[in-house]
C-alpha cells in the first residue's frame, strides 16, 4: 500500500498520538459539561495533524511551513484550554 509522504514525518506521527490522548480528554471534558473546552481540544488535535498532512503536499518550503505554522497556532489552544480549566477550579 502506497504511503502519503507526511506519514512518514515524525512531527505528524507525534501529532497522531497527541491527538489520540487529547480526544480522550475531551470526553472526559464532555462528561464533566465542559463542552465548549471540548469542541476546542477536539478541533485543535484534529487540526494539527491535518495541517502538517496538508503541508507535507505544498509545492514548496515556504508553503510547507505556513502550514507548519497552522499547526504550531492548533497547538497553542491546548494550554489555553488548560488554563481556562483551572480557573474553573
Amino acid at each position: 500500500m502506497a504511503q502519503f509522504r507526511f506519514q512518514n514525518l515524525e512531527i505528524w506521527k507525534r501529532a497522531i498520538e497527541s491527538a489520540d490522548k487529547l480526544l480522550d480528554i475531551a470526553v472526559e471534558m464532555d462528561e464533566r459539561k465542559y463542552y465548549r473546552f471540548s469542541d476546542q481540544l477536539r478541533g485543535a488535535a484534529l487540526s494539527i495533524s491535518n495541517n502538517i498532512a496538508e503541508g507535507a503536499g505544498s509545492s514548496s518550503k515556504k508553503e510547507f511551513a505556513q502550514f507548519l505554522n497552522f499547526a504550531k497556532r492548533s497547538a497553542l489552544k491546548m494550554p489555553l484550554c488548560r488554563s481556562c480549566l483551572a480557573n474553573e477550579g
